[in-house]
């Protein structure tokens, strides 16, 4: 949100995935890895008060903010407050009472940019608001991470944009050193009535290696490192929260005769999880959805190379998989790996020695998906085959129950 967000913008919402057109989906979201409540807003507040200064603070000026934006956030109430129904208001209002100074002369929108920079970050976790949006055109509101130091080099997380010209259409991007702006990489998803009619949820899973974008539940995108075109991947430190509502811009346009004012964004809570791994030596079964049985290794003998299978759930040290903060899927002192460090459709799934290459780099997400990060593929069970001696692949991620695993 942050960023010069250059006209290149709009070239760049060409990679936005409609939900007619993705064909991955989580509607089912299992705590595979996800842990306890870390940190939490609820707005309770009475009416008209502040923001707890104990968790948010104010970003306030009216310089563009890089994007030529019109407004100027202010810390005022008129512009932030809670509205006594546990909810927190962020309004735009077409006004500029104090005679307030932006780039382009005296500003004519006041709004606010909150942020829990230096009061909260975290790395990794579940990221999630319940927001209703404001509605018009040239109106931006966003929910969004930093990672602090100089952008794009430290990241961005946008976990909820929209602009005014699109009601029905919510945005997930990243940017980063080169892809910020204008080729930050990101998807979206349509639905059937404007964001703005009701609440909605907006959230990441953020893992390893792997950040996954939801609205109200269910799944619309994801990245790795693999989709970052040979550039660095940087979402592995702590990141800080965002709300804002901007006032026209490159991307959204400016208000028109069309847009009413005020504009109020209102957020019934924010809350942020923390991410869990089993770590070294902790088995526990890998077991499939579509049959119950277990990733096994066959005759539990721990060859390189032994194509991995599924088999009938036995505790047995052949079942016992680690999944591990480096990325590896431990078993038997060996490695889940995709064979000859292949990124294909149907690259086997197989027992190796641990090397640290891309191809024994998984992360097993909330959803139930074991995601191999190098390929951004899912492991697979060939053929959907319920059968003792099924065996694994790499596969499209599809959010079929053959790509679905629990731990147990």
């Amino acid at each position: 949100m942050r960023k010069p967000r250059l006209l290149l913008m709009a070239a760049a919402m060409l990679l936005t995935l409609t939900s007619g057109l993705v064909a991955i989906t989580g509607n089912d979201r299992a705590e595979a890895a996800i842990g306890p409540v870390t940190w939490s807003d609820e707005f309770n507040g009475a009416a008209g008060t502040s923001i707890d200064g104990s968790k948010w603070k104010f970003d306030t000026g009216g310089s563009g903010w890089g994007n030529n934006e019109l407004q100027y956030y202010t810390n005022s109430t008129r512009n932030v407050s809670h509205d006594g129904q546990g909810h927190l208001a962020i309004t735009a209002r077409r006004e500029n009472p104090s005679n307030l100074q932006c780039h382009y002369g005296a500003c004519q929108y006041t709004s606010g940019r909150i942020l829990t920079a230096d009061k909260f970050s975290q790395a990794y976790g579940r990221f999630e608001a319940s927001i209703k949006i404001p509605k018009g055109q040239g109106i931006w509101p966003a929910f969004w991470m930093l990672g602090g130091g100089n952008w794009p080099t430290t990241g961005e997380i946008d976990i909820m944009e929209n602009v005014g010209y699109e009601p029905n259409t919510v945005h997930g991007t990243v940017h980063g050193p080169g892809y910020s702006g204008g080729s930050g990489i990101g998807g979206g998803r349509t639905i059937g009535a404007p964001l703005g009619d009701a609440f909605h949820t907006y959230s990441v899973d953020w893992s390893p290696n792997l950040i996954v974008w939801y609205l109200d539940g269910s799944e619309y995108f994801r990245v790795t490192p693999a989709n970052i075109r040979g550039n660095q991947w940087v979402y592995d430190h702590p990141f800080f929260m965002i709300l804002n509502v901007a006032v026209g811009g490159n991307w959204p346009g400016n208000p028109n005769s069309s847009t009413t004012f005020p504009q109020t964004m209102l957020i019934d809570y924010v809350r942020v999880s923390a991410w869990t791994n089993d770590g070294p030596g902790t088995g526990n079964a890998l077991r499939s959805s579509l049959s119950g049985r277990c990733v096994d290794i066959p005759a539990a003998n721990p060859a390189d190379a032994a194509r991995l299978q599924m088999y009938d759930c036995n505790g047995s040290a052949a079942q016992q998989w680690s999944v591990n903060s480096d990325g590896t899927v431990r078993a038997m002192g060996k490695c889940m790996d995709a064979a000859a460090a292949g990124t294909a459709n149907g690259t086997p799934i197989q027992l190796y020695t641990c090397n640290g290459t891309g191809a024994q780099r998984f992360t097993l997400t909330s959803a139930g998906d074991l995601v191999n990060t190098a390929a951004n593929r899912c492991v697979d069970i060939v053929g959907r085959n319920t059968a003792n001696g099924a065996q694994l692949q790499l596969w499209d991620c599809t959010g079929a129950s053959n790509q679905k695993w629990t731990r147990s």
